[in-house]
């Protein structure tokens, strides 16, 4: 039995205007999308500062209407700072966004980066992105909310199929210049000249 009350006009219900068991009273459990931000280093580099910005900026564009539609955002931001690390979270390039384990670009392009280059004292190369046919060095906020999108609205990938992993040549050529320079750093530090 419902029972109305009447208030200056308002008609109030005393019980929920659904007719399912999944009432509007009972919140329903939110979709989460796991955004990945796999970098080098944001200290020093343009292209991993400039991604981050970018990404953080596609997340606050579309965290409110994601929000209504009963998803939350999870963004999880990874230094990879050792070889360990990269092969650890597969990782093939730097900068790279991942949404629910994808990679967001659709191929692998590179070209040489002078920041990298700089903190590890060899030549690197990091990730190029391509949108709408043009390279960037960093993403369009606007590749990354179409990303988003296309993962919660598209058709459904499913779980990214398991593949063999090896630490790609660039990324050896990194983490072996890095630590060389570190070790040469660390003795300068201590006074030894050998």
């Amino acid at each position: 039995m419902k029972i109305n009350l009447h208030v200056k006009g308002v008609i109030r219900m005393s019980k929920c205007c659904c007719s399912s068991e999944n009432c509007c009273a009972q919140p329903q459990p939110k979709k989460t999308i796991s955004i990945d931000f796999l970098y080098l280093d944001t200290t020093i580099c343009d292209r991993c500062q400039g991604t981050e910005k970018a990404l953080d900026d596609a997340v606050s564009s579309v965290a409110v209407v994601l929000g209504a539609a009963g998803y939350e955002v999870q963004v999880n931001k990874v230094n990879i700072v050792t070889r360990e690390l990269a092969v650890q979270h597969k990782f093939i390039s730097s900068p790279t966004i991942r949404v629910n384990g994808h990679d967001i670009a659709i191929e692998l392009k590179e070209s040489l980066c002078e920041d990298c280059g700089e903190l590890c004292g060899d030549n690197v190369d990091c990730r190029v992105w391509i949108y709408n046919g043009i390279e960037y060095t960093v993403p369009p906020k606007e590749l990354i909310v179409d990303a988003i999108l296309k993962e919660v609205y598209g058709e459904k990938q499913g779980e990214p199929a398991p593949e063999a992993y090896q630490l790609p040549e660039n990324l050896e050529t990194y983490f072996t210049a890095k630590a060389r320079k570190d070790g040469v750093q660390v003795r300068n530090e201590a006074g030894d000249t050998n």
